[in-house]
């Protein structure tokens, strides 16, 4: 009686399985967030309930628990949960599930015979939650969404280890908002926070989902470019350029039309790090502005030191 009060009192769920992977007992937390009563479950397969748990790796973990006695563990960051209960304490996440970190152990008898196993669930969504938010914070842009230079930095150093070491083309776009300092003049701080979110918008749509976008710093973005050479990158460049320029943006009864500048630059001719590819797609930014503003420039250490 009290092992079974006891049982029903904890705030972690626990399932005591057979060898067959039957439910023996479940406990009140597992009934209230599956919406399943013992009744309804002791005595039935776990996968008649749960179809998603019928996998090589759950199989092989509980197999293991049972012949050898040893305990597996199911973690979120890799598993996310075992059971697909609803989320809640996501705080401001978008957890749709209750994020779970699972133990499964030996359950044995008098002759040390193990006839059953335990399964507890911990449920870790507000931890995985603040985590989350913690990433976020340290990797997005505050304004815009989209990525920020601390990112930006630390992936493009990796992607351009990694690029080098196979051979593989790589590009990178700086692009900068002409006259941006005119239009917080004219129309206002907050009409200049509107078009900075709005054009990492329409970047972020018309780049792939490999790519990264990412806020370097005021008016300044740049779009690191995996397994792309430098004349596709010069044709997203324009067709940036191009689309941006013909954009209306319409904040509050003002209309806002603005062009970008652009750099462009590829790991060749002798660039072998990322400090270098940056200096080389700032060094086309100054020079597109240099030619007039709205166009796109791409400078090769062959062009600099002919």
């Amino acid at each position: 009686m009290i092992f079974s009060q006891m049982f029903d009192m904890l705030d972690v769920g626990i399932v005591i399985l057979d060898s067959d992977l039957k439910v023996y007992k479940w406990n009140r937390w597992m009934a209230t967030h599956s919406k399943l009563s013992p009744e309804k479950i002791v005595g039935k397969s776990l996968f008649d309930f749960f179809p998603d748990l019928n996998t090589p790796w759950f199989l092989r973990n509980c197999k293991s628990v049972f012949t050898f006695g040893n305990f597996a563990f199911f973690s979120q960051k890799l598993h996310k949960y075992c059971f697909p209960f609803k989320a809640y304490n996501t705080l401001g996440s978008d957890f749709e599930h209750m994020q779970q970190s699972c133990t499964v152990g030996p359950l044995r008898d008098e002759n040390s015979r193990i006839n059953y196993i335990y399964l507890t669930v911990q449920d870790v969504t507000e931890v995985a939650a603040y985590e989350h938010k913690l990433i976020t914070m340290n990797t997005r842009d505050g304004l815009t969404g989209i990525f920020n230079r601390r990112y930006l930095e630390a992936k493009l150093k990796e992607e351009v280890d990694r690029h080098i070491r196979y051979n593989r083309p790589l590009s990178l776009i700086m692009l900068d908002i002409d006259h941006f300092k005119k239009i917080n003049d004219t129309h206002g701080h907050q009409a200049g926070d509107f078009i900075l979110k709005n054009l990492a918008t329409t970047i972020d749509e018309r780049i792939r989902a490999v790519d990264i976008v990412a806020r370097y710093g005021g008016e300044e973005f740049c779009c690191l470019l995996p397994e792309t050479t430098s004349e596709s990158a010069l044709a997203l460049a324009e067709f940036l350029r191009m689309g941006i320029e013909a954009e209306i943006y319409h904040f509050k009864d003002k209309s806002i039309k603005i062009t970008i500048s652009q750099g462009v630059s590829d790991l060749s001719d002798g660039v072998d790090s990322a400090e270098a590819l940056l200096k080389l797609a700032d060094d086309g930014l100054y020079e597109s502005k240099r030619l007039g503003r709205n166009k796109v420039s791409m400078i090769t250490n062959k062009t600099k030191n002919p």
